[in-house]
């Protein structure tokens, strides 16, 4: 199938089907691609704004019974090395995050079978009333499962009103990992099928939460399966959009290399040029998700930089902390005043973001930023 005929018909507003994306993901016309992408992206964004979000992560807890393959995060419920963060200690990575000009928190942790669901309910109240500024983006969908499982609610739905009642504004994307379940049953057989994923991710919008749809390539998917897992996100959306829902959906797509180091998947780790025409076909494929985050903390700010002209016109979070991909010895780190370094030598104008993609400040040439953060190793 030819490339250029993909990409025209991607360029006249035609939707990518199944075999075309696949075409794309098996081609070596990675310029091509990329530039066809970031014509797109410019339809989609045509001021020289990219935008970026200043957040933490915070990894409440270990434990986990899921036993994914490709992490090397998790503690086992029996292992002496799992913990749970107490709440102060929480709360303390909040106010410093508040105290650099941060407003989005990923909260996110194993599945830790010992937590009731109380806990989440009565740890976000007393986050939002301690910090009512901070955007709770946080919780796989995996760990809604997880809650569902220990409340006795009967629907994935139920819980996730309880959760967004409590304090939770979003969910990010995480556990989608590739939405097939040829590759699911290889990696992490326990985290449940695509359907699974989807169908929390539609019940999150029906109950007035957006979400953020991701990726993770290197497992050993085909091209079908890339473009597959593309459509799928794109036919929720589809439904999101059409249905009247209380949310615009997914607000954004990520995808990020899987890294192996550390782990009990072994596999190469996938190069720049590979997941360039990821973004870039994401770009092309997802016509119905606006924005598209790059993924410097696997690929390195220099990537990352680059993924600006693939399609990408957000820089994602600084992510005070981050401690699951850092535990496959992956360690790409950048404070706010790198981001805005990064995004000017791309040619573009910074703008801090909230996690509703709303501007909170657009950076003027050479302005630093008012507070930062020390990185740490």
């Amino acid at each position: 199938m030819n490339v250029d005929t993909i990409l025209g018909k991607a360029l006249r507003g035609e939707r990518i089907g199944l075999e075309e994306g696949a075409a794309l993901f098996a081609s070596d016309q990675v310029e091509k691609i990329g530039a066809a992408a970031n014509e797109i992206m410019l339809r989609k964004h045509p001021d020289p704004i990219t935008t970026f979000v200043i957040g933490r992560n915070i990894n409440y807890t270990n434990v986990c019974d899921v036993y994914c393959r490709f992490c090397a995060f998790y503690r086992s419920p029996d292992s002496e090395e799992g913990y749970v963060l107490p709440n102060e200690a929480i709360f303390q990575k909040m106010q410093e995050l508040i105290d650099v000009g941060g407003t989005e928190v990923l909260m996110q942790g194993g599945v830790n079978p010992n937590l009731p669901f109380d806990y989440y309910l009565n740890l976000l109240r007393e986050i939002k009333q301690r910090f009512p500024s901070l955007q709770m983006h946080s919780f796989s969908t995996v760990e809604i499962r997880k809650m569902q499982e220990l409340s006795g609610l009967s629907s994935t739905e139920e819980v996730l009103k309880k959760l967004h009642e409590a304090g939770l504004d979003s969910l990010p994307g995480a556990g989608a990992e590739m939405l097939v379940d040829r590759i699911r049953n290889k990696i992490s057989r326990r985290k449940g099928s695509w359907q699974e994923w989807i169908d929390t991710m539609k019940a999150a919008h029906r109950v007035g939460m957006h979400t953020t749809g991701t990726m993770v390539i290197g497992f050993g998917e085909t091209a079908e399966e890339r473009a597959l897992h593309l459509i799928r996100l794109r036919d929720a959306q589809d439904e999101c959009l059409r249905g009247g829902y209380p949310t615009p959906g997914f607000l954004a797509f990520i995808a990020w290399t899987f890294q192996p180091d550390n782990t009990n998947l072994k596999a190469e780790r996938v190069g720049a040029e590979e997941y360039l025409k990821t973004v870039a076909i994401a770009r092309i494929m997802l016509d119905n998700i606006d924005n598209l985050q790059s993924s410097w903390v696997t690929m390195g700010p220099e990537v990352g930089k680059l993924s600006l002209s693939y399609g990408c016109n957000d820089f994602g979070s600084t992510m005070m902390e981050e401690n699951v991909v850092s535990a496959a010895a992956c360690t790409h780190k950048v404070n706010t005043n790198l981001i805005l370094d990064l995004i000017r030598e791309a040619g573009k104008i910074p703008a801090q973001r909230n996690t509703k993609y709303e501007l909170l400040r657009v950076f003027q040439e050479g302005e630093r930023a008012d507070k930062d953060f020390v990185l740490q190793n």
